[in-house]
């Protein structure tokens, strides 16, 4: 951690235990002294109306954000709460923002502001879908390797790191020996919940950077039925149990054709957060695989449905206390497609770097690169110079979405296929997609001509007269 950082968050700490200390007598009241000093750290960072917009949330007792973060101050450990906040509010939030944005400016290319990382392959589970499942046990990066890799990711200004696999808690104590080491990263882990027990809550509460997103299908027997017997149990006990602790979780749900309207149900929503869930991740269902289910892909009647559904869920007057976020449709808010390092990219258990999660194709590895030169590699340079894939950002990515653009990009860059269980070349991946990347464009264009959509464009997010040339200058050639 930088000197001045460690300054600043020993001064912030100072001041959010004088807050934290007060906040039960007069809640609201220390609520909006916290956004004061939030926009004092960061006021320069982040535009004047997201202060505003937060104060104005929660002078309204009926808005349901008011609701969300009395909430929070109930339901989640003090101590916690407060190394939350140092970690992705301050480290995150400001520090990793700001040194990005300055690093992205230095280097000409993309840098992420958080990573995804697969600890290990192996699974204790067998879930039917799940590529990952048949990868076995034999992969695994060490824990010197993924602390090298937040070392470099820090140095670039990346605080965020997120584990998946495999089932990262098999590797619970290494994640847990990172915490410690990077106490200005935030980590999340996306567990299938089976191995959270009462010390692991214990040890969550006392590194208090780490929080987790359990797997959920919506009903117990769609659950079930993907993930055997007894599994829809196991998660919802294992969320008592965190909840019990007041440790900060939410769940990780992938949603298909099959099972949208389950996990989007008034009856769903109000369980998880009976349960203790703060905040809930959608993922729409990818074609990834041979063995993948063309029909799974949710229609575009239902890609409809998760648009207005996620507008009414996070508007203060009809939403519910429960941050809701999907990373299909939420495209409009970031300018559209995020991976390729432009926000965020993966790095599998065989140390292969992918610029996205669902999309396993690399030029580098972390045994033979180092992160920025996999940055400004030829794939992720695509990225750069290719991003947006489409002025509608209901149309974000370049494979399920713009499937021309992942084909040209693989085959201009000559990167090569990381599926770890079978080799899948891009036309056979992307022509699942290519039926509803046509039905769909019909339906998005629609939708945005007919509704209003924030601006996110920024400098950083290549918008300025330089990028503006750069980006004529690629199409020249």
């Amino acid at each position: 951690m930088l000197l001045k950082e460690n300054i600043q968050r020993a001064g912030v700490g100072f001041l959010l235990d004088r807050v934290l200390k007060y906040v039960d007598k007069d809640p609201k009241k220390n609520i909006l002294k916290l956004i004061g000093l939030a926009e004092k750290f960061a006021g320069k960072t982040f535009p004047e109306k997201t202060f505003k917009g937060f104060r104005d949330a929660i002078s309204d007792d009926n808005n349901v954000w008011n609701t969300y973060a009395m909430n929070l101050l109930k339901d989640i450990d003090r101590g916690y709460l407060k190394k939350m906040f140092l970690s992705f509010v301050l480290g995150a939030g400001l520090h990793g923002t700001r040194a990005v944005r300055a690093n992205r400016e230095k280097y000409k290319c993309n840098i992420p502001w958080l990573m995804l990382i697969d600890p290990t392959s192996a699974c204790n589970m067998n879930c039917k879908g799940c590529w990952a499942a048949e990868y076995g046990h034999k992969l695994n990066l060490t824990y010197d390797e993924i602390n090298n890799v937040i070392n470099q990711g820090v140095e670039l200004g990346t605080h965020l790191y997120m584990f998946t696999g495999g089932e990262p808690l098999i590797r619970k104590n290494d994640i847990l020996r990172l915490c410690r080491e990077h106490k200005n990263c935030t980590f999340l882990a996306y567990t299938n919940a089976t191995l959270i027990d009462q010390k692991f809550c214990d040890d969550m509460k006392d590194v208090g950077n780490l929080t987790l997103a359990l797997s959920i299908e919506g009903s117990e027997e769609s659950n079930d039925s993907r993930r055997g017997k007894g599994a829809y149990e196991r998660t919802i006990k294992a969320m008592e149990l965190l909840k019990k602790n007041k440790c900060i979780y939410g769940l990780s749900i992938c949603y298909t054709s099959q099972n949208v309207d389950k996990v989007t149900s008034d009856e769903f929503i109000d369980l998880m957060i009976e349960k203790g869930a703060k905040f809930a991740l959608y993922f729409n269902y990818m074609p990834v695989g041979t063995g993948a289910v063309e029909g799974l892909i949710p229609t575009p009647e239902q890609r409809t449905h998760m648009y207005f559904w996620l507008k009414k869920m996070r508007n203060g007057k009809t939403g519910k206390p429960l941050f809701v976020m999907d990373f299909q449709d939420d495209g409009e808010y970031v300018g559209g497609c995020i991976a390729g390092g432009r926000n965020y990219f993966h790095i599998n258990s065989a140390g292969d770097i992918e610029p996205c999660v669902f999309i396993h194709f690399s030029d580098s590895n972390i045994r033979t690169h180092t992160i920025l030169e996999a940055l400004r590699n030829p794939l992720f340079m695509s990225y750069y110079h290719n991003q947006p894939f489409n002025d509608n950002h209901l149309r974000p990515c370049p494979m399920l979405e713009n499937p021309e653009y992942l084909r040209k990009m693989i085959k201009q860059t000559g990167a090569k296929s990381t599926d770890l269980e079978n080799q899948e070349g891009v036309e056979h991946l992307c022509a699942k997609c290519d039926k509803f990347a046509a039905a769909w464009k019909e339906q998005a264009d629609k939708l945005w001509a007919e509704n209003k959509h924030p601006n996110p464009k920024t400098q950083y997010y290549r918008d300025t007269e330089q990028a503006m040339k750069e980006k004529l200058d690629d199409l020249v050639r």
